[in-house]
């Protein structure tokens, strides 16, 4: 009867381990919403980081490019 007992506490077992692979795409499902609210939250606030950005680099690049100008 023991061994029955403990063979059926080994299975619950397993099943709860194969059972609970599934939190890990529920966890990046919700990140990932999360991080696509924040950036439509901040959406103006990214686009002018980045357009800054992208100008400084060109200005640097157009230094480099032509120097005496």
């Amino acid at each position: 009867m023991e061994k029955r007992n403990i063979e059926e506490k080994n299975r619950e077992e397993v099943r709860g381990i194969a059972d609970n692979r599934g939190i890990g795409v529920v966890e990046i499902i919700l990140i990932l919403v999360i991080l696509i609210g924040l950036v439509l939250l901040f959406q103006t606030q990214i686009k002018d980081i980045v357009n800054n950005a992208l100008s400084s680099i060109s200005s640097g690049a157009n230094k480099i490019i032509s120097p005496g100008a």
